[in-house]
């Protein structure tokens, strides 16, 4: 990435957020710095049991329905299973990580205490066969070079989790110089995080108040099922949840990589608000773009889907960045990070719910 890139105002805080590191159930790192920000903006952020990170806003109409509009702080990662004897650890996924997409290489082992714990996950030697019909979470592991005493004076043990090193995430800038593309270790959900962040600095610069009563927030444990939504959801009567993540381009996909973002129709657990899709298409449009629609036939869903799946909101949708090599490195068009934000800030000022 060159130095200019950093102009772009999406992609400055994205590589702030993506630094540190927030696996799923350790996210008060990247917790921290979304309250530190919200605060300067003048914001009275919340944290609540789950570690969710909240914004309430009042509504033009205080006595309307709660809308949330929710992109989670968690990240795919390694879990330790077991420490060996000599120090290597056992590790399965933690989400939907899978081998192959992270590769051997230099990870971070996130401890209970403060030292940086580095070691390299690994997949055996390359003079044999072994593997090559696919490697399993069982055929891996990670050598520390330390002894079990050392790890567990660092506080690494079962249910650690480990990701890769911020100095391999990137982001990457690449291509076309006028319409570029940008790579780096999942944009999953930072990205989220960074489109809320720009809407809610946007919000309280120009004095900008919903319709709706609505509650900002940054959820924990999507890529574990979504508690921390869940739990929010229930506990403030949300009626319509809006998810701000991307959108994956499996083959089947009709999407493009275009600078258009992407919206949800349906996946493996709901079919999403048509109303609420058509408002949110009708939103990009004043904003001049347009959202992809986009059927997820297995394998997805979001917060809002994982939240409608237990009654916690009656209307969801789900919209954001297009990406390839989803779960992985992966690679979006750089406009649409500007072209989601701006069909965000056209549907907090115009949407009154109908």
């Amino acid at each position: 990435m060159h130095s200019q890139d950093l102009a772009d105002p999406a992609l400055r805080l994205f590589t702030e957020l993506l630094s540190v590191p927030a696996p799923s159930g350790r996210e008060e790192r990247i917790a921290a710095v979304i309250r530190a920000k919200l605060e300067d903006w003048g914001y009275q952020p919340e944290t609540d049991g789950s570690g969710n990170v909240l914004v309430r806003l009042p509504g033009q109409k205080p006595d309307a329905p709660v809308c949330c509009l929710a992109a989670h702080m968690d990240e795919i990662a390694l879990v330790v299973t077991r420490i060996e004897a000599n120090g290597t650890l056992r590790v399965d996924r933690s989400g939907g990580l899978n081998p192959w997409k992270i590769g051997e290489g230099p990870v971070e082992i996130i401890g209970d205490g403060e030292t940086r714990i580095i070691g390299v996950l690994s997949m055996g030697s390359g003079h044999s066969e072994a593997g090559a019909a696919g490697t399993r979470w069982a055929d891996t592991w990670v050598i520390t070079g330390l002894t079990p005493r050392q790890l567990q004076e660092a506080g690494v043990r079962p249910g650690s989790t480990a990701v890769p090193v911020r100095e391999g995430r990137g982001p990457v800038v690449f291509g076309d110089p006028s319409d570029p593309l940008v790579a780096a270790w999942t944009f999953d959900d930072r990205m989220g995080c960074v489109a809320l962040l720009r809407l809610l600095e946007t919000m309280r610069a120009q004095a900008i108040v919903p319709y709706r009563p609505t509650l900002a927030a940054f959820t924990v444990h999507e890529e574990g099922g979504s508690p921390g939504a869940k739990a929010l959801a229930h506990r403030e009567g949300v009626e319509t949840f809006i998810s701000i993540d991307g959108c994956p381009m499996p083959a089947d996909a009709p999407l493009q990589l275009d600078g258009r973002p992407g919206i949800w129709s349906k996946d493996r657990l709901a079919h999403y608000d048509q109303r609420l899709l058509v408002a949110l298409c009708r939103a990009a449009r004043l904003a001049k773009t347009e959202l992809q629609p986009v059927v997820y036939a297995e394998g997805a869903a979001s917060d809002a889907s994982l939240v409608y799946s237990v009654g916690g909101a009656q209307r969801i949708a789900c919209l954001g960045h297009v990406r390839e090599n989803s779960h992985g490195y992966e690679v979006a068009r750089l406009a649409v990070f500007e072209n989601l934000y701006r069909t965000l800030l056209q549907f907090i000022r115009t949407w009154q719910g109908e």
